[in-house]
């Protein structure tokens, strides 16, 4: 019985599954309905944790570490996910990493590696997946890209490099194989709070970030994992069959508000073109 399930039988594999949206991601497949193999590159007890989980709701699941800076890893990692559930119809490329640095200081190295975790293992863990799919009926495949490319951000150059590739990536092979019962699309998050957050950006807590996000995302929150791992869901699932190649921008409204407004909740004391629309006042 499915029971309203969204993804009753698939076969799914979620890369960066051992923190934050990749680990909701993989907990939320299973809750509909879809037996899941969690891949983890550097928080084992993560994804552990997560597996215990899903096997507690009655699915099958596995785990498995790679190093998407070493594509053998990479490709090893989608064989042993096609071998233990058999087969994969669900694949969610969600593992990669940010770095922010200058772009007069960015080396070599530092792009090489960007490109090589967020997008080079990313391209042939699909096409690995893709071989299996086109043998197996097909299946769907979620990309998670960013806002990043979609908008400039100053140290972000190589990073925003990498989600603009997601993006195109996204968009051509959707309509490569659609018509071989393959359908791909793409999430750009916004402001997701996750674990990194606390880590990487000095004084950050909770308590400031809602203030912070309150004044600076139009719905006057931050998102949550759980808000990816809806989307994803509904992305993989039989309700978006028609829905092909697209990148939804899930960031509460912040790519949609313009930048140079600087208080969206109040009426602009501005008259732009109110000759031209209203025609002169009258005395």
């Amino acid at each position: 019985m499915t029971d309203g399930l969204k993804l009753p039988g698939r076969k799914a594999l979620v890369t960066g599954a051992d923190t934050g949206i990749g680990r909701e991601i993989a907990l939320e497949f299973a809750r509909q309905g879809a037996d899941v193999v969690l891949h983890y590159s550097h928080h084992k007890d993560g994804a552990s944790s997560a597996a215990a989980e899903i096997e507690s709701m009655g699915r099958r699941t596995e785990v498995f570490g790679a190093d998407f800076n070493d594509l053998d890893q990479a490709l090893a990692l989608a064989n042993h996910a096609i071998k233990a559930l058999g087969s994969i119809n669900c694949l969610v490329n969600n593992a990669g990493v940010s770095f922010n640095r200058p772009f007069l200081k960015m080396e070599p190295d530092h792009v090489k590696k960007l490109f090589n975790i967020n997008f080079l293992a990313h391209y042939f863990i699909t096409q690995t997946v893709v071989k299996n799919m086109l043998e197996h009926g097909g299946g769907t495949i979620c990309n998670l890209a960013s806002i990043h490319g979609l908008q400039g951000a100053p140290e972000h150059s190589a990073y925003a490099a990498t989600k603009g590739a997601i993006i195109a990536h996204t968009r051509a092979l959707a309509v490569e194989l659609a018509h071989r019962g393959i359908r791909i699309n793409a999430i750009a998050p916004g402001w997701i709070t996750v674990e990194n957050y606390f880590k990487a950006i000095p004084g950050f807590t909770e308590e400031a970030a809602k203030k912070d996000a309150e004044n600076a995302v139009p719905v006057a929150r931050y998102g949550l994992p759980i808000d990816v791992a809806r989307l994803a869901t509904f992305l993989c699932g039989d309700d978006a069959s028609f829905l092909v190649g697209q990148t939804v921008v899930l960031d509460g409204g912040t790519v949609s508000l313009m930048s140079l407004i600087s208080d969206f909740r109040t009426e602009s004391t501005s008259k732009f073109g109110e000759d031209y629309i209203l025609g002169p006042k009258k005395n």
